[in-house]
């Protein structure tokens, strides 16, 4: 094939485009080094490329426009019969713009979803972190709840349930050594809105005199149902009422829910 017959095939388009064979690059390539017609339209060829990324118009080739300026102004401006050169290389530029376009789209949307990824994964490692947390938090309180319950040096106190609510029982944790006292409240019901249980420790004699040890408060909240109250000096028994939020001055005993004797 002859230098302008390349150059009129569209072939050096495809071979600036990467679009031969490792063959037709290297006999591309060889042409160019000895006629310097095909380097010249090799060069012109990159030049439109590079000039099409940013504008996107469709070229000539450097020797095509000559070659029509020179029959222009053969003819002294007269209508001139031009036969239209090939449309492939424009073709093909218009496909290299194109291709660079949906590359770019393809990019800026991979980059959208990478960015929403990581987004997500540091919304997900927040949430397990916060379970985790809560986890751990429970398993403390779990902790400590089965030292109270497997401790030998407390005195435990069973409370069993009364006229109000036979179904209902709880259980004293108290150390007589520090006074520290905890309730298992787990047999009772959940107290009605605007109620409270409230826990009495008790002196049977010489007359029964109650003493509010503290409330059972965020029943519902407490998952184990197992609170803390005042510490506990001296008791003969223990009791728990269900009392109106904040509690009472002395014990509703129509509300007694629970009571047991040390």
């Amino acid at each position: 094939m002859k230098a302008n017959e390349y150059i009129e095939s569209g072939t050096l388009e495809l071979y600036v485009y990467g679009l031969l064979t490792e063959k037709e690059n290297l006999e591309i390539a060889e042409l160019a080094r000895e006629n310097p017609e095909v380097a010249s339209e090799i060069i012109a060829i990159e030049k439109a490329v590079s000039a099409l990324s940013s504008s996107f118009s469709p070229f000539h080739s450097v020797t095509n426009f000559e070659k029509i300026k020179a029959r222009l102004e053969f003819n002294h401006g007269k209508v001139v019969d031009i036969k239209p050169t090939s449309n492939r290389s424009q073709y093909l530029g218009w496909a290299a713009a194109v291709l660079l376009l949906l590359g770019f789209g393809y990019q800026t949307l991979e980059l959208t979803k990478s960015k929403q990824a990581v987004s997500e994964a540091g919304g997900e490692k927040n949430k397990i972190e916060r379970e985790y947390a809560f986890l751990d938090q429970q398993n403390k309180q779990t902790e400590k709840n089965l030292s109270i319950v497997r401790d030998i040096k407390n005195t435990n106190v069973t409370l069993g349930g009364q006229s109000v609510s036979p179904s209902s029982f709880a259980k004293v944790y108290w150390n007589k050594e520090t006074k520290t006292t905890y309730i298992d409240a787990a047999g009772l019901p959940n107290p009605p809105k605007g109620m409270v249980y409230q826990v009495w420790s008790l002196k049977l004699s010489p007359v029964l005199t109650p003493t509010s040890i503290g409330l059972l408060d965020n029943f519902e909240g407490n998952s184990q149902k197992i609170f803390a109250v005042s510490q506990t000096d001296s008791a003969e028994a223990f009791g728990i009422t269900l009392e109106p939020a904040g509690g009472s001055l002395t014990p509703t005993m129509e509300q007694l829910y629970t009571l047991g004797k040390v």
